[in-house]
């Protein structure tokens, strides 16, 4: 991957970056976090005070996680788009690392969940050196099992999460 002057951008696309948090993007992600269409999928229940407080405390010190969400930026307009990365997880007693692709609904269905998460494994095969990465989707959410599929990932098995969630487990290797 391409290293970039602007120490914030993890990687670009051709139409969006990745970058770390900044204090400005608090309202957004606190926003697309409470949105009512992205909680569906997610089982987040949080409030948009709460979420407000935590995405504050990343933007203190956002090179804090090593696997963590950033922020998606257009590349043309500035405008923020939506949250993605990893965020390492225990499954069923085995570490794994979870790609994780939010957007605010409406950049839904332009395609841009699949070009980052393309870029995303790239980026965990590549600079991460990860041999391997995990999708835990809703089975309901059809449109990320779609992504996943995009990027050569197969369903590997079902599984229930703490406090009863079933998620599908999605998986591929380096």
């Amino acid at each position: 991957m391409e290293k970039y002057k602007d120490a914030s951008i993890i990687l670009e696309t051709e139409r969006m970056i990745l970058r770390y948090q900044k204090a400005g993007d608090v309202e957004f992600l606190a926003s697309l976090w409470s949105d009512k269409r992205v909680a569906q999928f997610t089982g987040s229940a949080h409030t948009k005070e709460w979420l407000c407080e935590e995405f504050e405390k990343t933007a203190e010190d956002p090179l804090a996680e090593k696997y963590d969400l950033w922020v998606v930026q257009d590349k043309q307009s500035g405008e923020l788009l939506g949250h993605c990365g990893f965020i390492d997880k225990e499954v069923e007693g085995q570490t794994e690392y979870d790609i994780c692709y939010f957007f605010a609904p409406k950049h839904w269905g332009k395609g841009l969940a699949s070009e980052m998460a393309l870029a995303l494994k790239e980026y965990a095969f590549g600079d991460l050196g990860l041999k391997r990465i995990i999708a835990l989707i809703n089975p309901e959410n059809v449109a990320s099992a779609i992504v996943a599929k995009r990027i050569g990932m197969s369903l590997e098995k079902t599984i229930e999460r703490d406090g009863g969630t079933v998620r599908d487990m999605y998986s591929i290797e380096r």
